[in-house]
Formats: C-alpha cells, sequence, structure tokens
C-alpha cells in the first residue's frame, strides 16, 4: 500500500502477538478515541470470534488459518464499507497474515510485542501454566510457534509503553497514512 495524504476510509488493524500481550486491552482503547473522529468502529476479538464464526475449530495449523482467513474476510467486507476494523487475535503465523493483508489492502499490522515472560506474568487464566505444564498441547509460544512480522507497521511493546502511549502511537500512524485527518483532533485524543 502507498502512502498518500488524502483521507481514507476503512481499513483494518491487525493487532498480532501472544496471549496476554495486550491486543484486545489496545484494541478497547482506540475505540472512544476513533469515535471521536467519527469512525464507524468493529472489534473482531480472536477469542469471541472463536466462539460463534469459528466455533469447532481446533488449533492445528489448517485450523488457525481458516480461523485467521474467516477473520480476514469478515474484516475486508467490513473495511471496504468504510469501517475501521481492530482485529485482535494471535494470529501466529506470518504466511496467513500476509494472505490477510492482500485480500484486505488497507491493513496496519500490530505487532503487541511484550516479552513472553510478560505475557505469563499477567495470564489470569492459568493457561501458560497448563501448557508448561504440558496439559494444554499446540499452545502458541509455548509448544506452538509464534512467527514475528518482519515489517509490521507498527510494533508496541506493551511491557515498556502504556496502553495511553499506545494507543497516541496507533492514532499517529494512522493520520501519517491518511487514515485520520489531523485537525479532526479533539480533546480526548492521546
Amino acid at each position: 500500500m502507498s502512502k498518500v495524504s488524502k483521507k481514507k476510509d476503512g481499513v483494518v488493524l491487525w493487532f498480532t502477538g501472544l496471549s496476554g500481550a495486550g491486543k484486545s486491552t489496545l484494541a478497547e482503547a482506540l475505540v472512544p478515541k476513533l469515535r471521536a473522529h467519527g469512525k464507524k468502529i468493529e472489534i473482531l476479538d480472536g477469542d469471541v470470534v472463536r466462539t460463534h464464526l469459528s466455533k469447532g475449530l481446533g488449533f492445528s495449523r489448517e485450523d488457525r488459518d481458516t480461523n485467521i482467513a474467516r477473520i480476514a474476510f469478515v474484516a475486508h467486507l467490513l473495511a471496504r464499507n468504510g469501517v475501521t476494523v481492530l482485529v485482535a487475535a494471535i494470529s501466529p503465523f506470518r504466511e496467513t497474515r500476509e494472505k490477510a493483508r492482500a485480500l484486505i489492502g488497507d491493513f496496519l499490522e500490530i505487532h503487541v510485542a511484550p516479552p513472553l515472560e510478560e505475557c505469563i506474568k499477567r495470564d489470569v487464566k492459568g493457561l501458560y501454566k497448563k501448557a508448561i505444564a504440558g496439559e494444554i498441547q499446540q499452545f502458541t509460544g509455548i509448544s506452538d510457534p509464534y512467527e514475528d512480522p518482519v515489517s509490521p507497521e507498527l510494533k508496541i511493546d506493551t511491557a515498556t509503553v502504556s496502553v495511553e502511549d499506545g494507543v497516541g502511537r496507533i492514532l499517529g500512524l494512522m493520520r501519517d497514512l491518511g487514515y485520520l485527518e489531523a485537525a479532526a483532533a479533539h480533546s480526548t485524543e492521546v
């Protein structure tokens, strides 16, 4: 995608990273800021999508790819109709994310990247503990791979960057790429 200065409408912000990285937290904190700019917003959270759109899929490579393809398709439909879509999904495989980017076009990859130790520390459900003990198989970052993005539009280490600062960086990126008008800044913005 070429960088242009004219205002654009629909876009997909694809938050990728390990479980507990802060993907959903950043996406949810961004919503009121984008609404203040008059944007139509939808969040496609990986956990919610698995419950409704991808129910019955497991965690094999094929099932993970199918899940991400479904999310990408829905995000594409929304974005082409002027919606700003916030996807918060682990999406562990680089190739699958690149297929999503190719389908969607207006795609901003945001790598939410605290160290694994920080994700484990934040794990309120105890999933990492179970995965480390071998009780959960195919757990991304422990017994299944996570492929870091090669050239994300933005990388945020939520162990060192506050939610507020992360949201500010995302808004700045969107402004720089023409998805937000600089003149539309409101007092509620970071």
